[in-house]
Protein backbone atom coordinates (compact mmCIF):
# COMPACT_ATOMS: atom_id res chain seq x y z
CA UNK A 1 0.00 0.00 0.00
CA UNK A 2 1.32 3.80 -0.67
CA UNK A 3 1.87 5.68 1.96
CA UNK A 4 0.38 8.71 0.12
CA UNK A 5 -3.23 9.78 1.02
CA UNK A 6 -5.76 11.64 -1.50
CA UNK A 7 -7.72 13.02 1.49
CA UNK A 8 -6.26 16.40 1.63
CA UNK A 9 -6.14 16.25 -2.23
CA UNK A 10 -10.15 15.95 -2.34
CA UNK A 11 -10.40 18.29 0.62
CA UNK A 12 -8.42 20.80 -0.87
CA UNK A 13 -10.30 20.41 -4.20
CA UNK A 14 -13.86 20.79 -2.69
CA UNK A 15 -13.00 23.84 -0.68
CA UNK A 16 -11.57 25.14 -4.19
CA UNK A 17 -14.85 24.68 -6.02
CA UNK A 18 -16.82 26.47 -2.77
CA UNK A 19 -14.00 29.45 -2.83
CA UNK A 20 -14.76 29.87 -6.68
CA UNK A 21 -18.56 29.55 -5.98
CA UNK A 22 -18.13 32.26 -3.09
CA UNK A 23 -15.94 34.77 -5.59
CA UNK A 24 -18.64 34.46 -8.80
CA UNK A 25 -21.43 35.29 -5.76
CA UNK A 26 -20.28 38.90 -6.29
CA UNK A 27 -22.20 39.48 -9.30
CA UNK A 28 -25.24 38.99 -7.36
CA UNK A 29 -24.32 40.67 -4.13
CA UNK A 30 -23.00 44.11 -5.19
CA UNK A 31 -21.77 44.59 -1.30
CA UNK A 32 -19.77 41.26 -1.42
CA UNK A 33 -16.61 42.77 -3.27
CA UNK A 34 -14.69 43.11 0.06
CA UNK A 35 -16.23 40.24 1.65
CA UNK A 36 -16.56 37.48 -0.32
CA UNK A 37 -12.16 37.33 -0.42
CA UNK A 38 -12.15 37.38 3.12
CA UNK A 39 -14.52 34.49 3.35
CA UNK A 40 -12.02 32.93 0.43
CA UNK A 41 -9.27 33.59 3.39
CA UNK A 42 -10.72 32.21 6.12
CA UNK A 43 -11.24 28.82 3.50
CA UNK A 44 -7.25 28.78 2.73
CA UNK A 45 -7.06 28.93 6.63
CA UNK A 46 -9.01 25.61 6.51
CA UNK A 47 -6.95 24.05 3.73
CA UNK A 48 -3.71 24.90 5.82
CA UNK A 49 -4.66 23.42 8.56
CA UNK A 50 -5.82 20.25 7.58
CA UNK A 51 -3.79 19.85 4.29
CA UNK A 52 -0.61 21.30 4.76
CA UNK A 53 1.53 24.00 3.66
CA UNK A 54 1.81 22.73 -0.12
CA UNK A 55 -1.62 21.96 -0.81
CA UNK A 56 -2.52 25.62 0.35
CA UNK A 57 -0.33 27.09 -1.78
CA UNK A 58 -1.34 24.88 -4.69
CA UNK A 59 -5.50 25.81 -3.55
CA UNK A 60 -4.34 29.34 -3.21
CA UNK A 61 -2.86 29.47 -6.79
CA UNK A 62 -6.03 27.56 -8.01
CA UNK A 63 -8.57 29.58 -6.75
CA UNK A 64 -6.79 32.60 -7.87
CA UNK A 65 -6.45 31.92 -11.16
CA UNK A 66 -9.83 30.33 -11.88
CA UNK A 67 -11.19 33.38 -10.04
CA UNK A 68 -9.66 35.45 -12.73
CA UNK A 69 -11.16 34.20 -15.71
CA UNK A 70 -14.57 32.95 -14.27
CA UNK A 71 -15.34 35.89 -11.29
CA UNK A 72 -17.52 39.37 -12.52
CA UNK A 73 -15.64 41.56 -10.38
CA UNK A 74 -12.09 43.10 -11.31
CA UNK A 75 -11.83 44.57 -7.63
CA UNK A 76 -12.20 41.64 -5.38
CA UNK A 77 -10.67 39.51 -8.08
CA UNK A 78 -7.78 41.75 -7.10
CA UNK A 79 -8.23 41.58 -3.23
CA UNK A 80 -7.80 37.75 -3.37
CA UNK A 81 -4.57 37.92 -5.66
CA UNK A 82 -2.79 40.29 -3.69
CA UNK A 83 -4.28 38.81 0.01
CA UNK A 84 -5.57 35.27 -0.80
CA UNK A 85 -2.10 33.45 0.58
CA UNK A 86 -2.66 35.69 4.12
CA UNK A 87 -3.07 32.79 5.88
CA UNK A 88 0.14 31.05 4.91
CA UNK A 89 2.14 34.48 5.22
CA UNK A 90 0.34 35.23 8.59
CA UNK A 91 2.85 32.73 10.94
CA UNK A 92 5.56 34.80 9.71
CA UNK A 93 3.84 38.19 10.77
CA UNK A 94 3.20 36.40 13.94
CA UNK A 95 6.81 36.39 14.96
CA UNK A 96 7.84 39.74 13.86
CA UNK A 97 6.93 42.62 17.31
CA UNK A 98 4.86 44.43 17.39
CA UNK A 99 2.54 41.82 15.34
CA UNK A 100 -0.27 44.30 14.80
CA UNK A 101 1.83 47.07 13.91
CA UNK A 102 3.42 44.85 11.21
CA UNK A 103 -0.25 42.93 10.03
CA UNK A 104 -1.56 46.48 9.36
CA UNK A 105 1.47 47.95 7.30
CA UNK A 106 1.49 44.61 5.20
CA UNK A 107 -2.29 45.10 4.48
CA UNK A 108 -2.44 48.61 4.17
CA UNK A 109 1.05 48.54 1.89
CA UNK A 110 -0.69 45.64 -0.13
CA UNK A 111 -3.83 47.50 -0.38
CA UNK A 112 -1.91 50.59 -1.93
CA UNK A 113 0.13 48.48 -4.43
CA UNK A 114 -3.29 46.88 -5.20
CA UNK A 115 -5.05 50.23 -6.07
CA UNK A 116 -2.37 51.92 -7.67
CA UNK A 117 -2.23 49.01 -10.19
CA UNK A 118 -5.80 49.26 -11.00
CA UNK A 119 -6.53 52.49 -11.22
CA UNK A 120 -3.16 53.23 -13.67
CA UNK A 121 -2.61 49.83 -15.60
CA UNK A 122 -6.14 48.89 -16.10
CA UNK A 123 -7.70 51.86 -16.43
CA UNK A 124 -10.88 51.15 -13.91
CA UNK A 125 -12.43 54.32 -14.51
CA UNK A 126 -15.83 54.07 -12.55
CA UNK A 127 -13.86 52.69 -9.55
CA UNK A 128 -12.17 55.71 -9.46
CA UNK A 129 -15.52 57.63 -10.04
CA UNK A 130 -16.99 56.18 -7.03
CA UNK A 131 -13.58 56.75 -4.53
CA UNK A 132 -13.91 60.82 -5.60
CA UNK A 133 -17.51 60.83 -5.33
CA UNK A 134 -16.89 59.25 -1.59
CA UNK A 135 -15.06 62.55 -0.52
CA UNK A 136 -12.08 62.79 1.84
CA UNK A 137 -14.43 62.29 4.77
CA UNK A 138 -16.12 58.75 3.06
CA UNK A 139 -12.79 57.64 1.62
CA UNK A 140 -10.97 57.65 5.36
CA UNK A 141 -14.09 55.81 6.79
CA UNK A 142 -13.43 53.30 3.62
CA UNK A 143 -9.99 53.05 4.71
CA UNK A 144 -10.85 52.18 8.55
CA UNK A 145 -13.57 50.14 7.61
CA UNK A 146 -10.99 48.00 4.98
CA UNK A 147 -8.55 48.11 8.29
CA UNK A 148 -11.11 46.66 10.76
CA UNK A 149 -12.18 44.02 8.50
CA UNK A 150 -8.86 42.93 8.07
CA UNK A 151 -7.84 43.02 11.80
CA UNK A 152 -11.58 40.60 12.33
CA UNK A 153 -10.26 38.28 9.61
CA UNK A 154 -6.65 38.61 11.70
CA UNK A 155 -8.35 37.76 14.57
CA UNK A 156 -10.90 34.54 13.52
CA UNK A 157 -7.38 33.45 12.40
CA UNK A 158 -5.54 33.14 15.16
CA UNK A 159 -8.49 32.14 17.67
CA UNK A 160 -9.96 29.37 15.20
CA UNK A 161 -7.41 28.30 12.64
CA UNK A 162 -4.32 28.57 13.65
CA UNK A 163 -4.39 26.76 17.16
CA UNK A 164 -1.92 23.68 17.32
Amino acid sequence: MSRFSAKPIALGGVLAALALVIMCFIGIIPVATYICPMLCILICAVVLRYCGRRIAWAWYATVAILSLLMGPDLEAKALFLVLGYYPILKPLLDKARPRWLWKLIYFNLVMVATYSALFYTMGIDQVLADYKELGVIGFGLLLVGANALFCMVDLVLERRFMKK
